[in-house]
């Protein structure tokens, strides 16, 4: 399996959807308090990506601005900004550009083309996963890409964009010369396989807007949800605090559940199950997502949280941590894949899971 860092896209774009207009002006989509934000995120991000033509048309410095998050990227070992990153087909790059002025640079291009500073041939054609490979070598965890149309074109036609960033400015451009925020192709989230949104709100006068892209990403959301879902039961000697929430295909939640909800022995599964139609039809591409690994055995309900899942027809299944044998010999996990059910455990959130039941663990 070849590494690649964490893609994170953003961009500012009018309600038209255009990046900017036809004029030779950069005009302004966003305000102070959103670029604060975006110094941020690039603050927290170990490369900034751009293409050549954004160099050539915006001239961008692609600085962290704050000298408060330069100086604790010092203190945390790393350079005062970020590795600057750019991709060109032609060469076509100006030695005085902003972009190669201060900090580090690399430049990809095929082989045979010049650049200033570093660069680094790709062969015949540039290939995005050979760039993102490389830069994981160089030791990029974090990428944000930042433009422009063609750049988020090529990573989200290819599925290698994790977080999308999108901030709408209140206007209308209206001019098809400008360019736009993508170009034409086949992107993995359409009509039928969508995005999921994961915070939208109001920066001034503009909308921010974060979608969660890879699968990884979307199973960590929810499941992050699910485990503070579970803070809420009420506190038990004989058994653990657990959440769960049912979410369909479009990534919409259809229910959730905690333990002891209703004041019984209820399961957290049990309890979001009980909310919907046995027979609702969403149910058969939809992920329960649970703080802990539904129970293979129970002896105080009539069918075990395993039992129900399946029952449901539900395919697949995302937990953080594993039953731990305080009360039984769970097997859930194991039953449930035996039965053809996708079984994904997130590790990272383990501990989260446990936090919550540390006075039983």
């Amino acid at each position: 399996m070849t590494h690649r860092p964490y893609v994170l896209l953003s961009c500012a774009l009018s309600l038209d959807g255009y990046l900017d207009d036809a004029a030779d002006r950069r005009l302004v989509l966003s305000n102070d308090a959103d670029w604060d934000r975006v110094d941020e995120v690039r603050a927290s991000c170990d490369a900034i990506l751009v293409g050549a033509n954004t160099i050539r048309r915006d001239n961008p410095r692609l600085l962290v601005r704050d000298a408060g998050r330069r100086a604790a990227r010092t203190a945390a070992g790393k350079p005062e900004n970020p590795l600057k990153v750019t991709i060109t087909a032609t060469g076509d790059l100006d030695p005085a550009a902003a972009f190669f002025a201060t900090g580090e640079q690399v430049v990809y291009a095929p082989s045979g083309v010049d650049t200033p500073g570093e660069t680094v041939p790709t062969g015949a054609r540039v290939d995005l996963g050979t760039v993102l490979a490389d830069l994981y070598e160089r030791g990029v965890r974090r990428l944000m890409v930042e433009g422009g149309s063609s750049m988020h074109t090529a990573f989200l036609t290819a599925g290698l964009a994790d977080e999308l960033h999108v901030v709408v400015a209140p206007f209308f451009v209206g001019d098809s010369a400008a360019p736009r925020f993508v170009g034409d192709g086949r992107f993995p989230w359409d009509a039928t396989h969508r995005a999921t949104l994961a915070e939208v709100r109001a920066i001034g006068n503009v909308a921010f807007h974060r979608y969660l892209l890879s699968r990884s990403e979307v199973d960590k959301h929810w499941l992050r949800r699910a485990v503070e879902l579970s803070r809420n039961c009420p506190p038990s000697s004989t058994a653990f605090a657990v959440g769960a929430i049912v979410v369909d295909a479009d990534g919409d939640e259809l229910a959730r559940g905690y333990s002891r909800e209703s004041g019984g022995t209820e399961h957290a599964e049990e309890s979001a199950l009980a909310k919907l139609d046995p027979d609702d039809p969403r149910l058969r591409g939809a992920t329960v997502y649970s703080s802990l690994e539904p129970c293979g055995r129970r002896a105080s309900r009539p069918r075990t949280c395993t039992e129900l899942i399946l029952a449901a027809g539900i395919p697949r299944v995302v937990f953080a941590l594993r039953e731990p044998p305080t009360f039984v010999d769970g097997q859930g996990a194991e039953q449930l894949t035996a039965a053809g059910v996708e079984v994904v455990e997130l590790p990272g959130l383990a501990g989260a899971a446990r936090e919550v039941n540390r006075a039983l663990l």
